[in-house]
C-alpha cells in the first residue's frame, strides 16, 4: 500500500478514536435525568408535563420539575392563606388561580367548561386527576424546584405551596445546572 494512503488511514483511525473518546465524555456527563422548566399554567400543559414526569420516574429516570411564573398557581394550596402581603401580592393573590382545581385551557377554556369537560373525561376513562399526579409523582420522588424570583415577584410564599415532600426553592441557575447534566430537557 502507498505511504500516503496509510498515512490517511492512520489518520482517520486517530480521529475516530478522538471522537469515540469524546462522545464518551458526553454520555459520562449526562446523567439518566428529565429536566422539564414549567411556566405555564394552562390546566392542559401542566397536566403534559406530569404524564411525561410520572412516565418517565415510573422507568427509573430521575425527574426535575421547574415550576416559573404562572405554573406557581398549580402549586398554591386553595386552603392555605398568608397575611401581611402588599398590595401587589395581594393583587396577585386575588387574580391569580389558587390551585390545581382553579387552572384553564390553553385552548378551548370555554367561559369555563373546558376543563370541567376535561375531567370528566379523564375521570370516565380512568385517567388520574392532577391532584392524584402530584400524590404519584411524590411517590416516585419526582422533584419539583419552585422558582424565587417568580415567587417574589408574584407575591407568592412558601406557605402558600402545597404540601409536597420533594418541593425545594432555587434560583433558575440552579435548574440550568441541573438541567446541563441530564439526558432530556424539556420546556412547558
Amino acid at each position: 500500500m502507498d505511504k500516503d494512503v496509510e498515512q490517511k488511514i492512520q489518520d482517520l483511525q486517530n480521529q475516530i478514536n478522538e471522537l469515540k473518546g469524546q462522545v464518551a465524555d458526553v454520555e459520562e456527563a449526562t446523567k439518566d435525568q428529565l429536566s422539564i422548566a414549567i411556566v405555564s399554567g394552562d390546566m392542559d400543559r401542566i397536566l403534559a408535563a406530569m404524564v411525561l414526569s410520572i412516565a418517565a420516574a415510573s422507568m427509573d429516570t430521575q425527574v426535575k420539575l421547574f415550576f416559573s411564573f404562572w405554573s406557581l398557581s398549580a402549586l398554591r394550596d386553595k386552603s392555605k392563606r398568608v397575611k401581611s402581603k402588599d398590595f401587589l401580592s395581594k393583587m396577585f393573590g386575588f387574580m391569580l388561580p389558587r390551585g390545581m382545581d382553579k387552572l384553564k385551557l390553553s385552548k378551548m377554556n370555554m367561559a369555563g367548561m373546558g376543563p370541567k369537560m376535561i375531567k370528566f373525561l379523564m375521570k370516565k376513562q380512568n385517567v388520574l386527576s392532577l391532584d392524584e399526579m402530584f400524590r404519584q409523582a411524590a411517590e416516585l420522588g419526582i422533584e419539583i424546584i419552585v422558582c424565587e424570583m417568580s415567587m417574589g415577584l408574584m407575591g407568592i410564599r412558601k406557605e402558600e405551596l402545597i404540601d409536597y415532600p420533594n418541593l425545594s426553592l432555587a434560583g433558575a441557575g440552579t435548574f440550568i445546572a441541573e438541567a446541563a447534566e441530564s439526558r432530556i430537557q424539556l420546556f412547558i
